[in-house]
Parts: C-alpha cells; sequence; structure tokens
C-alpha cells in the first residue's frame, strides 16, 4: 500500500507528541488581521455578491445579530479604532472627560470607513452612545440609526413585549432597503447557526481553562473578534478548525496564575494590555471583552410560529443574559452571579480593568469589590486607555498580585 511521504511525517509528529502547528499559526494570524480591519474589507466584499445584501454596523454589548442574518444581512461590531486610529477630528464631537470609543467610532465615520453600511445599531448602554446615535442621523451616515433600548423590566408581558418591538422596529427598516422578508425558517436557520457559533466559543473557553497554556488570551481576542467582522459560517469554520488543533496536547504550561478579568464589556482594550497581563505572570482564563458574542448563555430555541416570530430572541435576553453593568438586574445581582462565575473558573484572583471615564464600569466595580473581600477572592484593579505608555507600570502591578499570590497561596 503507497503512504505519501507528507502522512508518514504528520504520524511521526503525533506519535512523537510533536504537532505541525503551523496551520493553526496561519489561523491566528488570519484573525488578527480580520479583527482590525478598520475597512472592512470582508463585509463589503460579501455585500457586493448580491444586491439585496445589507450590512448593518452594531456597537456592543450585545445585540441579537440572527435577525439581520435572517434578512440577508451581515452584522458587523463596530469596535473603534482602539490605539490603531488616531483621532483628529472626533475630538471636535465630545468631550475630553468621556470614553475613548464614540470619539474613534466618529473617526471612522468622518473618514468614510462606514459608507457602505446600510445601517446602524447602538444599543443602550450609557447616555454617551444615545447621544452617537443622534450624532449619526445627524450626519447621516446609513439609511438608519437605531438606538436598541434594552428592557430594564424582565416580566415576558412588559419588558419581553416592548424588546420584541424594539427588534421589529430594525427588522422593517431592513425591509425598507432590501425587500426581504424574514420568516420562521429564515430565522430558526440563523438561530442554529449562531447557538453553533456561542457554543463553538464558549468549548475553546473550556478548553482554556484547563489547559491555558495552548492559546494566549489574545489568540482567543483576536479569534472572537474577528467573528464581528465576516459572516457567521466563516466564523464557525474558523473556530472548528481551532478547537481542532487545542484539543492536542501543544506548547507547555507556565508557572502563572489564573485569573478573570472584567470591566471590558464595551470599550475594548487594547490588545497590547491583554498581552502585559499574560506578561506578568497571568492566565486570563474569563473575562468580558467582546461580550456580545457570548451574552446568550443557553441555546436559543427555534421558532414554531409566525406569529410569535421574536419570542424566543426575547426570552432568552431575558432568562439566558449572562450579566453586565449595562443591566438592572436587581432580583439576581451581578455580585453574586460574579462569585459563581469565579468558582466555575476555579481562578485565583480577579483583575478589575475598566476604561477611563466608563460610568457604568466604575460604578459597579465597589460593589462587586466589596464581594470579593467578604469571600476572600484576591483582586486588584486598574483603569486603562489607549495610551500604551502605561503598560509598564500596569505590568509591575499585576506581576505584583500574580507574585503574591503564588507566594501566599
Amino acid at each position: 500500500m503507497y503512504i505519501c511521504k507528507k502522512s508518514l511525517i504528520i504520524y511521526f509528529l503525533q506519535q512523537n507528541k510533536i504537532y505541525d502547528l503551523e496551520p493553526l499559526k496561519d489561523i491566528l494570524s488570519k484573525c488578527e488581521e480580520i479583527a482590525f480591519d478598520l475597512d472592512f474589507t470582508r463585509a463589503k466584499e460579501w455585500k457586493s455578491q448580491d444586491k439585496k445584501r445589507v450590512i448593518v454596523g452594531y456597537m456592543p454589548i450585545y445585540f441579537p445579530r440572527e435577525i439581520v442574518h435572517a434578512a440577508n444581512g451581515l452584522s458587523v461590531g463596530i469596535l473603534g479604532g482602539g490605539d490603531k486610529k488616531m483621532i483628529i477630528k472626533g475630538d471636535a464631537y465630545y468631550q475630553s472627560y468621556i470614553c475613548h470609543m464614540p470619539r474613534s467610532i466618529i473617526e471612522l465615520a468622518l473618514d468614510g470607513n462606514f459608507d457602505e453600511f446600510d445601517g446602524f445599531i447602538f444599543p443602550s448602554i450609557c447616555d454617551v452612545i444615545r447621544n452617537l446615535s443622534g450624532t449619526f442621523q445627524i450626519l447621516g451616515k446609513g439609511k438608519f440609526a437605531k438606538y436598541l433600548d434594552y428592557p430594564q423590566n424582565f416580566k415576558s408581558h412588559i419588558g419581553g413585549e416592548f424588546y420584541e418591538q424594539e427588534l421589529q422596529h430594525i427588522l422593517d427598516e431592513i425591509y425598507k432597503i432590501n425587500q426581504i422578508k424574514v420568516t420562521p425558517a429564515r430565522l430558526n436557520e440563523s438561530i442554529r447557526l449562531f447557538n453553533k457559533n456561542r457554543q463553538l466559543t464558549r468549548e475553546i473557553y473550556d478548553i482554556r481553562q484547563k489547559f491555558p497554556w495552548r492559546l494566549t488570551a489574545a489568540d482567543v481576542y483576536h479569534i472572537v473578534r474577528a467573528g464581528y467582522m465576516i459572516p457567521v459560517e466563516e466564523h464557525n469554520a474558523i473556530l472548528e478548525n481551532v478547537i481542532h488543533y487545542i484539543k492536542e496536547d501543544i506548547n507547555q504550561p507556565l508557572d502563572k496564575i489564573r485569573v478573570v478579568v472584567m470591566g471590558a464589556f464595551c470599550e475594548q482594550p487594547p490588545i497590547g494590555l491583554i498581552k502585559t497581563i499574560e506578561l506578568a505572570g497571568c492566565y486570563v482564563v474569563e473575562d468580558d471583552f467582546l461580550l456580545g458574542a457570548r451574552w446568550i448563555q443557553k441555546d436559543i430555541e427555534e421558532i414554531k410560529s409566525e406569529n410569535k416570530l421574536l419570542s424566543t430572541l426575547s426570552y432568552a435576553f431575558l432568562n439566558n443574559s449572562t450579566f453586565s453593568s449595562t443591566i438592572y438586574d436587581v432580583d439576581n445581582p451581578k455580585e453574586g452571579r460574579l462569585l459563581e462565575l469565579i468558582n466555575r473558573r476555579n481562578v485565583d484572583g480577579i483583575i478589575f480593568a475598566a476604561p477611563s471615564f466608563c460610568d457604568p464600569a466604575l460604578l459597579d466595580h465597589p460593589i462587586l469589590q466589596k464581594a470579593c473581600e467578604e469571600n476572600d477572592i484576591r483582586y486588584v484593579s486598574f483603569l486603562y486607555n489607549e495610551n500604551t505608555g502605561q503598560f509598564k507600570v500596569i505590568k509591575e502591578q499585576i506581576g505584583t498580585f500574580s507574585d503574591s499570590i503564588k507566594l501566599w497561596d
């Protein structure tokens, strides 16, 4: 029987626990490129292939991408330019004492990066984002700009119906553009694809909980963020390939503590900051970066009736959402849910890292830190911004935190 030379090499590598990681490196490099493509090249290319396709940009934290997908659209995450885009014109639209993200998004808008987008969704995160939606309307960006209000009453006949009306308004706006009617069959297909996307993402996090050295936190960030920029079908294929490689015994463990990073649910940290945390002696096994990709904690059920087209999406939001500073959850306090997360991930400590001037995060941190103190959970806290000059100080602070746990645990 003929066996090709390449097959023999792969067999030898596997038997000797030496794996060819070049394909994984190629995937990670591609994800990094996609994640920070401020020209949204793949999304615009996808749209050009069909005149009835639409692109809808959305800001974090959470947006049900299923409805846009079912309407022959692609929902693209608008996360600002981070440290890769200099802000010049954007500073004229906002005060200097607010977070970096909205000024960065305005800069992208004024430079024409969003010119091929058909609409924009601004979820109710804070007052700054509310104003940003109005600014887009004044600038005439897209065919619609929608400020998406989340329900704060979690009863199905109140908050649930309100949320469905908000989502239906978005579908109505897309219908005006491409005349695509969303049917239960179309929406169910979208629900299945995004359920799979969340399942695969959870699996990557679960593998990293046991073997965090197989992928860096920066690698995971690039992988998840790439999913904000490309069709879900393509992202699912990427996630499956990544899981295939990290199930193998690759890379070597280092003497690091395991931590949760909380506070970066909206404005994203510079990638250098994520790398700094791990270089300082930590494995980040849980975080709230790109929280919307994992917002729904269980599979969304498929639609059974056209009369209740959006009911399962509404139910999932009301009952299966994660916790966040942007959601009022008096009946299910976020400090208790944070403690559950810490126990489930079996971490050594928690890092509270919030963007400067982020009111929702800064208002919550004292509550969450008090819960940590009462339960003997070690934590450290700092603020970050786009200035990379702060990383040296943060590295020393995190390094001291890591060393103290390893010395005194």
